[in-house]
């Protein structure tokens, strides 16, 4: 029986969504895109809020299972159609992917995403300070990323599938990689990927092309 499509509500230049987006892919899961347009509040209505109370996109359906929340989204997928690569069942090798899943959700959302909000979406943010802090995760990254081939190790997990879209697209929000050979390093590592799909560029900031 063939493996029903995981219906992914999405928008394409959103890095939460595109972690999931590049989740489903790597794992090589049949997945059905359907953007929403959070510039008309798409993500504000009744059928939307229905499924994320939240009103944020990513929301996946898997056959009737509703999830929303991008890292979330992560483990459940990990957990249900992987065999322990992404998401290690040893202690040790799971906490440490756990503690770059809440690095994605605290210093890289407050950092290099907030920088691309401001450039990308108009968001209202401090620049200095968000690039600031971003440089600040990125010093953190490339000491780390000298000891290890991926942020948990050396094979490939849901942390750098968590921590990937927003640091790779930090130049978008005006925040340079040039002084960061380990982790420009990792990026590729983690574009030579099977089946890795990009997000889409947007000619802003320091990226234009």
């Amino acid at each position: 029986m063939s493996q029903k499509a995981i219906m992914l509500y999405r928008h394409p230049l959103s890095g939460h969504s595109h972690r999931v987006e590049l989740m489903l892919s790597l794992l090589g899961l049949p997945t059905e895109l359907i953007d929403v347009d959070l510039m008309k509040g798409a993500h504000k209505t009744p059928e939307f809020l229905a499924l994320n109370r939240f009103g944020q996109v990513p929301v996946i359906d898997d056959d009737g299972v509703v999830l929303a929340d991008s890292n979330a989204i992560l483990i459940y997928l990990a957990e249900k159609y992987d065999n322990d690569q992404w998401l290690p069942s040893d202690p040790l090798a799971r906490a440490k992917v756990q503690r770059w899943l809440s690095v994605a959700a605290g210093q890289i959302n407050s950092g290099p995403a907030a920088a691309r909000l401001i450039t990308v979406f108009g968001a209202g943010y401090n620049a200095v300070d968000v690039i600031g802090r971003s440089h600040g995760l990125l010093k953190v990254m490339e000491e780390e990323l000298g000891q290890s081939q991926f942020l948990a190790g050396d094979q490939p997990t849901i942390a750098d599938v968590a921590a990937y879209t927003y640091v790779a697209h930090a130049p978008e929000g005006n925040v340079s990689l040039s002084d960061y050979p380990n982790v420009r390093a990792w990026l590729a590592r983690v574009e030579a990927l099977p089946r890795f799909v990009g997000m889409q560029r947007t000619a802003v900031g320091l990226q234009h092309a």
